[in-house]
């Protein structure tokens, strides 16, 4: 159930924190109009589901804060993490009746909520809304590519190199900010939903953190804030060498 405030969040779009990388990242004055007249704001609480797997959505939607999980069950219970939504990533699929996945909040998250029949209607009115939606589908195929690798091929070191690297790299594109010198930032995940995410033991995320703040690679102050005194270092810990990467 929704937080009792959740409907009582207003934002100008113009000063959404987002705005530089959402759905209506080229919207014109006149369509960021059109979309405050069907927008709305959900708040989640950490651990809440925003939406169980085979459940009707009436909703799509960005994130705005916050961080949440997307989950895949089996028949026989047994349950895989497959993705993370961060900041400015699109909730839904327009054309889609049903929810694909379990999304539950990591962490308290923010959702700026579109309602769908009227954003499927403004989507074939507005080609600014469609081309941008169509880009950030293209940009989470080749994340979803990339992560097939991070999975399947990498070392535990890597893997966890790999995710401290998304997620720095995300950071520095919300707050505009350049990856050369020291990057700071805060970790969203505990190690167990690390571990999760990842297919590691908890165990084992605690000991490659370790080893890599022991290593220089990183320095930790507590455990979620996060200094990476070179982003390159960092990207040959993760394996990889291109200037783009996954999830950015």
């Amino acid at each position: 159930m929704l937080k009792e405030d959740s409907l009582s969040i207003t934002q100008d779009c113009n000063d959404c924190p987002i705005r530089h990388r959402a759905v209506c990242a080229r919207c014109e004055s006149d369509e960021l109009d059109r979309l405050e007249e069907i927008k709305y704001y959900r708040r989640f609480e950490a651990g809440q589901t925003v939406i169980w797997s085979g459940d009707r959505m009436d909703f799509v939607g960005s994130v705005v804060s916050g961080i949440a999980t997307l989950t895949q069950t089996m028949e026989d219970g047994r349950t895989q993490m497959v993705g993370l939504l961060l900041p400015s990533d699109f909730v839904g699929r327009p054309g889609r009746a049903m929810a694909a996945y379990d999304v539950v909040a990591t962490t308290d998250m923010v959702m700026c909520c579109f309602r769908k029949a009227p954003f499927e209607d403004l989507m074939e009115r507005t080609p600014h809304i469609a081309q941008r939606l169509l880009q950030m589908t293209l940009d989470e195929l080749d994340a979803a590519r990339e992560w097939m690798l991070v999975l399947g091929r990498k070392t535990a070191r890597e893997k966890i190199a790999s995710l401290l690297s998304i997620i720095a790299r995300r950071d520095a594109s919300l707050n505009l900010g350049r990856l050369v010198g020291p990057v700071t930032f805060d970790l969203p995940l505990t190690r167990e939903a690390m571990a999760d995410y990842l297919g590691l033991t908890l165990e084992t995320v605690s000991r490659q953190v370790s080893a890599l703040r022991k290593d220089g690679i990183i320095t930790l102050e507590g455990k979620r804030h996060i200094t990476v005194p070179d982003m390159s270092v960092l990207l040959e810990e993760a394996g990889d060498d291109t200037d783009g990467g996954m999830l950015v």
